[in-house]
């Protein structure tokens, strides 16, 4: 696949930390093609070799020279992947040593400290939080006086998964609510989720992607055709709209941007985890 650019997430932890951040990085350059993958829990040096032959691989097969996005605290194995030939970037060097002279103390070079931080009530906090986005995951329950929001989308709009990165990161509870055809014969909420108006964010997307989507999901299926697509998309928006729900587009949109615009439009204030 000449011109796609190889990358990778190498961390000696789970590696979230360096997927976030170099997926961040990765969107600011839209004329590049990028394949990414994580390699997770490299502490040691074998492993660091193993890996590092991956990546000389994954470069022969592309043309192209890989880029790894490295976490690992340990130098030796950063050192290992770099034989690679791989550009290297570290997410973590830019901020060790401003850091090491503002504290006045040199960092301890442990292995799997991300996440070191978080008690144990934050811990339940963000478990719970998960338990409760799967068992309100499209309609299954549909009492939301725990919830912290609730997310209402036709199906396969992004719900889901948002909701999932909220609980995992936020430790929100964050249910989501399928918009129906029944429900769209309709210009006004439906009942279940009009006492909870105040807890409400609507979802849209591009009638073409969701149409990609469903294909995927249920090939030439009348719930994967355009025109349905696009006239449950119609519905929903006029119907959110009318309600003065607030509504973003997940179209072109990070999971990460719209848990933020989310958690910012409806005021809720969460520190990540």
């Amino acid at each position: 696949m000449p011109g796609v650019r190889p990358v990778f997430y190498v961390s000696d932890g789970t590696g979230i930390t360096a997927e976030t951040i170099g997926h961040s990085l990765l969107t600011q350059f839209t004329q590049t093609a990028f394949v990414t993958e994580r390699y997770s829990f490299v502490g040691t040096e074998d492993r660091a070799r193993e890996v590092a032959q991956k990546i000389r691989e994954a470069g022969q097969a592309h043309g192209a020279r890989p880029v790894v996005i490295n976490s690992c605290v340990d130098s030796a194995v950063s050192g290992v992947l770099a034989e690679s030939g791989a550009l290297m970037l570290d997410v973590l060097a830019p901020f060790i040593e401003p850091l090491e002279r503002e504290l006045g103390e040199a960092r301890e070079r442990r292995i799997g400290q991300a996440h070191g931080l978080v008690d144990l009530e934050t811990y339940h906090r963000r478990i719970n939080a998960m338990n409760f986005a799967l068992t309100h995951d499209d309609g299954q329950a549909v009492n939301y006086d725990d919830a912290d929001l609730v997310l209402v989308a036709v199906s396969r709009a992004g719900k889901t998964p948002t909701c999932v990165y909220m609980a995992l990161h936020y430790g929100i509870r964050a249910a989501n609510y399928p918009l129906t055809e029944e429900d769209l014969e309709h210009d006004r909420l439906p009942p279940r989720l009009r006492p909870y108006r105040n807890k409400l964010f609507g979802l849209t997307i591009d009638p073409v992607r969701l149409q990609q989507i469903r294909q995927e999901r249920r090939p030439n299926s009348r719930y994967a055709q355009l025109d349905t697509c696009k006239r449950e998309v119609a519905a929903a928006e006029m119907m959110l709209r009318a309600e003065r729900v607030p509504v973003l587009s997940t179209t072109n949109t990070s999971i990460e941007e719209i848990a933020s615009k989310v958690l910012t439009t409806l005021g809720i204030h969460r520190e990540m985890f």
